[in-house]
């Protein structure tokens, strides 16, 4: 609305020729000038708020409030408000804030403001901060530079923020207005690289244009060992770089690999991409392509990643991998690999052609989601030959395994008084060798938690009553046992086997004599199965013929233990007055046990058969049980009364400090554990002694090497066809005890750090980046691996020599097993395995793991790596000098994840004949 100012009204007054009115004319003028001071031109008076009439008893009732009629206040009459001229525009839009120390001036002629040494201005999202800062409100820019000095030259360059991008330039000019600026010797962080610009235009705050630019990811942004020099490039922070010409420099040295348009995604989530392939040839199989294909960013919780390899010969494999995680909830990772492998040309005599699979699982819960309930998965099964005949190369550091295994397990626990748990888990088992396969589809675990029905209302347990408790378990099973050939047929699951095992133990414990522990129980024991067998002899065909039964059937089983145990401590006090021993004082700590068990006979569930000879006469009786095919056991015929004896030992030395600024003794252990045990059978009518079992180990060096060994001590003599008689050994002319089998395995972990003073808490870890301390064998696809960071390496002043304590680490793995059962007096198996790396230089780094037979007098699978850290790339060789599987594989390459394809690779695969 405009407010009508009465000098804006003309009013026409005609005067009438001899005729006047002096009396109306005043009153005429004196109305208009009041009319025109009142009135709103085109001024249209709002609708009062209207009433919603109601009707009542069709009685029409309509009431009209006059305070609804809208007041008019002389703020809304002002017409400056709605002024149809814009007013002007003000120099700055937001307000400035600045701050310098040295001085602040401001020039009124020239309206420029002046910063000077550690500047800084805000205005909008926008800071900077420079030695010199200059504001010109005239022309609403702002220019930024350093100071320079004649003795540390340029200094306090200007750091120019805007949101999140961040730009480190020379010098700056901004334009307030058209929020452009020009940026001069910028480094600018974009993704895991650096680009580095003589001239850059800020067009606005989302896209930048870079004149003769270099995109790095070195860490030396002075002197990059590389670059990719962009001639003309478009910015858009967070997204992309794209470019006109451009390749790559090293030193400064221009190289022929280049581009002539480019684009380096930048985005800070994770996006769908193709993955570059690697090449190399093959003798038997051609040419190929490994490990290429296409990555699917789904979303923020899952990807996936498709991945091949084919060989001109027509062998070709496929690989999916995915990764999914949901925080606070769950996390794991999904991958299948298939591959179709043809050896030489259709029409060779050694042409073949076969398939092989590995599908691997694995799922973790975080222990926040749900603390009742868990799941979990680990899984790894499929070809039992997958691992040996595989040609892909990330598979070559695990086909030594010869055992794939799987579990999938959910459990639930119900709180309460007694707990409820519940599991349900399928297993799996797979030997590579044999390529047998055992599987349980499912196992069903319940247990009810241990009850005292007889414990005070106090909720004391003292004594042999009060201490009387008692558990619930279940465990159901369905048992497959198949091989490689019909893996998921039919036919695996007709000899499945399945059963239901009930126990309920009873215990309680209590002192007896103060010093000792007394516990005594039994235990009650029920098997259900789906399949029973029957047995007799067949005189035809003169062999036993064995009958399966379906249907169900239970034997119940129990039997008593009771165990007697206590504490010895022995102190050997080697201190004497007026001398320092180094050795102070040797503890002994013993723990014997006696304990007593007896299992009646429960042959009520044993049925025999007679075998008859060819004449017709009854040879022999055989006996059998009808739950020989059960699988939680057969009851047992026999009557069984026998004790066990057990003695664990502990010594412990403490001896003197080497730090003299320490109080008291250190303590040392020298044996970690020594235990003996064996037992005797009061029932059994000969061999009543079982053989006695020697167990120990130690830790020496500072626990840089730990020993154990044990040994089989047979009582009892063998006669002339090496089988055991029931005669003492000692009574037969030979010594106490007659050693049957023995074994020892030592590994020693080794480093030059292990002799240094000043070591730190993790003297053990390796600081290689390249080779883990490790004497299994190592993955020799580099370009699939993804580079740690050296976060956890601590910075070094240089120097100008090299420290001559080389880095190294060493470990060494020995084995020795010894068999005696039948007077063979062999060493079954005697080898020794190591692993190490050293550090030539802080650059370079040379491991080996091996290992040789010393029985049969070969080197066991050997491995040679060599690995040089070339600032932001990584060069690396691996080497399988020998065996079947005689490799090798040459790899440089940029350690960032986004420059990852710019690398190259050279290799040479094993020549698996199948």
């Amino acid at each position: 609305m405009t407010f009508q100012k009465p000098s804006h009204t003309f009013t026409k007054i005609h005067l009438k020729a001899l005729h006047t009115n002096n009396f109306k004319i005043l009153f005429t003028l004196s109305f208009t000038v009041f009319i025109n001071t009142l009135s709103f031109a085109q001024d249209i008076p709002k609708k009062p708020k209207k009433i919603n009439r109601s009707v009542k008893d069709s009685v029409v009732i309509t009431s009209r409030d006059s305070l609804l009629i809208p007041e008019i206040s002389e703020k809304s009459q002002d017409s400056t408000l709605t002024d149809s001229i814009a007013p002007k525009k003000e120099l700055l839009e937001n307000i400035v804030t600045y701050h310098a120390e040295d001085y602040t001036k401001f020039n009124q002629k020239k309206q420029k403001l002046y910063l000077y040494n550690k500047a800084s201005i805000d205005y909008g999202d926008m800071n900077i901060v420079a030695g010199n800062i200059t504001i010109d409100y005239t022309k609403n820019t702002v220019y930024a530079k350093g100071i320079t000095d004649s003795i540390e030259g340029y200094t306090q360059k200007p750091v120019f923020t805007q949101g999140s991008n961040v730009v480190e330039p020379d010098s700056i000019i901004f334009n307030t207005d058209t929020k452009k600026a020009l940026i001069f010797n910028s480094k600018t962080e974009q993704g895991e690289g650096t680009v580095i610009a003589q001239i850059t235009k800020k067009e606005n705050d989302s896209v930048y244009f870079l004149k003769n630019a270099k995109y790095t990811t070195a860490e030396n942004l002075d002197d990059p060992e590389y670059y990719i020099k962009l001639r003309k490039a478009k910015v858009v922070p967070g997204k992309k770089i794209v470019t006109g010409l451009a390749n790559l420099f090293i030193y400064d040295v221009p190289t022929p690999i280049g581009l002539p348009f480019g684009f380096f995604p930048q985005s800070e989530k994770h996006t769908s991409g193709i993955i570059i392939p690697s090449f190399g040839e093959q003798n038997d199989r051609g040419f190929f392509l490994q490990n290429g294909g296409y990555y699917f960013a789904i979303s923020d919780y899952i990807d996936l990643a498709a991945l091949g390899d084919y060989y001109t010969n027509g062998s070709y494999a496929a690989r999916l991998e995915s990764t999914y995680s949901i925080r606070y909830k769950f996390s794991g990772n999904l991958g299948f690999r298939y591959e179709n492998i043809i050896n030489s040309e259709r029409g060779f005599p050694d042409y073949s052609k076969s398939t092989i699979y590995n599908l691997r699982w694995s799922h973790s819960q975080d222990s926040k989601a749900n603390p009742n309930s868990r799941f979990s998965a680990s899984v790894n099964l499929g070809s039992s030959t997958y691992y040996r005949t595989s040609v892909n190369q990330i598979n070559t550091g695990s086909f030594l395994n010869n055992t794939l295994s799987s579990s999938i397990s959910y459990s639930k626990t119900f709180q309460g008084e007694p707990q409820v748990n519940f599991s349900l888990t399928a297993t799996h088992s797979q030997n590579t060798n044999t390529e047998t396969i055992n599987m349980t589809l499912p196992t069903l675990q319940g247990s009810i938690g241990r009850i005292y029905p007889f414990v005070s209302k106090s909720g004391t347990k003292k004594g042999i009553i009060q201490n009387i408790n008692l558990q619930y378990n279940l465990r159901g099973e369905n048992r497959i046992t198949t091989t490689d050939s019909l893996f998921f047929k039919k036919e695996m699951f007709d000899e499945a086997k399945a059963g239901f095992q009930h126990t309920i133990p009873l215990n309680t414990n209590f002192k007896l004599f103060k010093y000792f522990s007394l516990s005594a129980g039994t235990n009650y024991n029920e098997v259900w199965t789906f399949k029973t067998v029957d047995k007799y002899f067949d005189p035809i065909e003169r062999e036993e013929v064995v009958e399966t039964i379906n249907g169900f059937d239970s034997f119940r089983t129990y039997n008593f233990s009771s165990s007697l145990g206590t504490t010895i401590y022995g102190m050997f006090n080697f201190e004497k007055e007026g001398k320092d021993r180094k050795i102070k004082a040797i503890r002994h700590v013993m723990r014997p046990s006696i304990s007593y068990s007896i299992n009646p006979a429960f042959d009520q569930y044993y049925d025999s058969y007679e075998v008859v000879s060819a004449d017709g006469l009854t040879t022999s009786d055989v006996e059998f049980t009808r739950f020989d095919e059960s699988i939680f056991g057969t009851p047992s015929k026999t009557f069984s009364s026998s004790m066990g004896i057990s003695l664990s030992n502990n010594i412990e030395a403490k001896v003197r400090d080497k730090d003299s600024t320490a109080t008291e003794p250190k303590k040392v252990i020298l044996l970690n554990n020594l235990n003996f045990s064996t037992s005797y059978n009061f029932a059994g009518d000969s061999l009543q002694w079982s053989p006695l079992r020697m167990s120990g180990g130690t830790q020496l060096f500072n626990n840089k090497m730990s020993v154990n060994f044990g040994a089989t001590l047979d009582p009892y003599a063998l006669d002339n066809n090496n089988n055991r008689i029931n005669k003492f050994n000692i009574d037969n002319g030979g010594s106490l005890f007659r050693l049957t089998s023995a074994n020892v395995t030592t590994s020693w972990s080794l480093s030059s750090k292990d002799g240094d003073k000043k070591g730190d808490k993790n003297n053990d870890k390796n600081d290689s980046n390249f080779f883990p301390e490790d004497v299994l064998p190592k993955d020799l696809d580099y370009a699939n691996q993804q580079i740690r960071p050296d976060d956890d390496k601590e910075e070094k002043p240089p120097s100008e020599h090299y420290n001559y304590k080389i880095p190294w680490s060493l470990r060494i793995a020995y084995a020795l097993n010894y068999s005696n059962s039948t007077r063979q007096n062999q060493i079954s198996s005697h080898s020794l395995m190591f692993s190490g790396n050293i550090e030539l230089s802080p650059k370079w780094s040379i491991g080996a793991s091996s290992g040789y037979d010393l029985k049969n007098a070969g080197f066991t699978y050997t491995q040679l790596t060599f690995g040089r850290d070339l600032l932001s790339w990584r060069m690396n060789f691996s080497w399988v000098p020998f065996s079947t599987r005689t490799s090798w594989n040459f790899f440089i390459g940029i350690k960032s994840s986004i420059l990852q394809d710019l690398k190259y690779e050279k290799r040479k695969q094993p020549d698996i004949t199948l």
